[in-house]
């Protein structure tokens, strides 16, 4: 048996991992990669090879890195059964339509300027045709619920405390009379994030691939993120500009929702409007509405208490196009939370061009952001941006609050690593940029001599 890494190795997109054994062939994720245009296309497209090869997925979450290029593998012939918790199949419903109307809407973009080059024109990677015809093979399961996807491997979902609906799994592999017991814990969650409930520790396993996103970093306490937000705010709203928070439509942006009416119902931010122009979001909010056996106790508590959380006076949710574009001629000082939370595409953009050049205002970085990315630039100040082809001075001020990282940190992953047990002597660092996983590496072997510590390159095959 074996593992081949067609994505998220060295990089955190484009999740995808091809678990083979002499029967069976199950891929576990099979995410977009994002980052520079024609670099990502060209990786999306090449899971096209295997698509006719895979028996089952087992998907994870509903992050566009880890099931973004599910219609991509439909497309070009998979047809065997998705398997995934309830929540993740509802929520993949809105995020994979909404992934195919953004990269029509950019074909359409770029070919309207190709054409006046007289160049050849491009196509998207996938319509929303195939992505109707990708949603009738998802098949929702309980966590704890032991699957046979196939003759030899069996899988079980445990709570990941990443986002709604995220899945930890362990396979269990039948080969040669035994069993091997193989954890997957990415992407792996953090305790005390709001909403959700805290990760499960996968235990007695053989082997376990672990993410090495925040390697070598560390977060502020989860517990300093209504404070943290509270003075970014009352700086901003004081100088009489706008908070523009580039967020992902699925879970960050509820978890705004959440710190914000907690703040404004505690009176420490003042009756400042809140717009969440994003379309998907809505749909995404209202998903958290059906699946309240998901929340942790806390918020639990507060529903049955009356509080609605994400539904309220403060907010204003819009899909109007029209409706967005006001927004950039209202004066007052507001709070916009829109996507794409790397700032690669939709609504953004457009409140970032609007607004970046004005100091009064501020950017407000609350996830990680990829190698490539707008958001990554944002992030590294770079004195200027590129928005729509033209470059931009950034001289809003830029915050960054990692508090809000629904990833593992170094300690985090350290102390999940310290709990799957003696038996466990492999582990293989993935879903890291290089710096990460080598000092996630080192500190794993100093931890666990004689372990075999492994960081696998995009299309390496491991031997288990």
């Amino acid at each position: 048996m074996h593992i081949t890494f067609l994505g998220g190795a060295q990089e955190v997109t484009g999740s995808a991992h091809l678990i083979q054994t002499a029967h069976s062939t199950v891929l576990r994720d099979c995410g977009l990669f994002q980052g520079h245009r024609k670099d990502a296309c060209a990786k999306c497209r090449s899971i096209g090879r295997i698509a006719r090869s895979i028996d089952a997925v087992v998907l994870s979450h509903a992050h566009i890195d880890h099931c973004g290029n599910l219609p991509t593998l439909v497309k070009h012939g998979f047809a065997g059964p998705i398997h995934t918790t309830h929540a993740t199949a509802d929520l993949c419903q809105y995020m994979l339509r909404d992934a195919a109307h953004i990269q029509e809407k950019d074909a359409e973009y770029i070919n309207a300027r190709l054409e006046r080059k007289k160049l050849d024109p491009v196509e998207p990677l996938y319509s929303l045709d195939d992505v109707e015809a990708t949603l009738p093979l998802f098949r929702g399961h309980q966590y704890h619920q032991p699957l046979h996807v196939t003759d030899d491997i069996r899988v079980t979902a445990c709570e990941a405390g990443h986002i709604l609906g995220a899945a930890l799994h362990l396979f269990e592999i039948h080969e040669n009379g035994r069993t091997f017991r193989l954890g997957y814990a990415f992407d792996l969650g953090r305790k005390n994030l709001p909403i959700l409930r805290d990760p499960e520790q996968l235990t007695d396993i053989d082997a376990l691939v672990i993410e090495s996103t925040y390697g070598n970093r560390f977060h502020r306490d989860i517990n300093q993120a209504e404070d943290l937000l509270a003075g970014v705010i009352n700086r901003v709203c004081a100088r009489g500009g706008k908070i523009i928070i580039p967020s992902f439509a699925l879970e960050r942006a509820q978890e705004l929702l959440y710190t914000l009416n907690l703040l404004r119902r505690n009176q420490r931010i003042p009756p400042l409007p809140i717009f969440v122009d994003s379309p998907l979001t809505v749909d995404i909010s209202h998903v958290f509405r059906r699946h309240p056996d998901l929340f942790d106790a806390k918020t639990t508590a507060l529903l049955q208490q009356g509080d609605t959380i994400l539904f309220n006076d403060s907010v204003t949710y819009l899909r109007d196009v029209e409706q967005s574009k006001a927004l950039n001629h209202d004066p007052r000082p507001m709070i916009i939370i829109s996507a794409s939370g790397m700032c690669e595409s939709g609504r953004i953009l457009h409140h970032l061009k609007n607004n970046v050049t004005d100091p009064r205002n501020a950017v407000v970085i609350v996830g990680y952001q990829a190698e490539g990315t707008l958001g990554r630039r944002i992030v590294d100040r770079a004195p200027e941006l590129k928005i729509f082809g033209v470059m931009y001075p950034m001289r809003a001020e830029r915050v960054v609050l990692n508090t809000y990282s629904g990833h593992a940190d170094r300690n985090d992953l350290l102390a999940y690593i310290d709990g799957v047990g003696a038996r466990c002597t492999t582990f293989i660092l993935v879903h890291g940029e290089q710096q990460g996983a080598q000092s996630l590496a080192a500190a794993v072997q100093e931890r666990r001599p004689g372990a075999r510590v492994l960081i696998p390159a995009r299309d390496e095959r491991i031997a288990l």
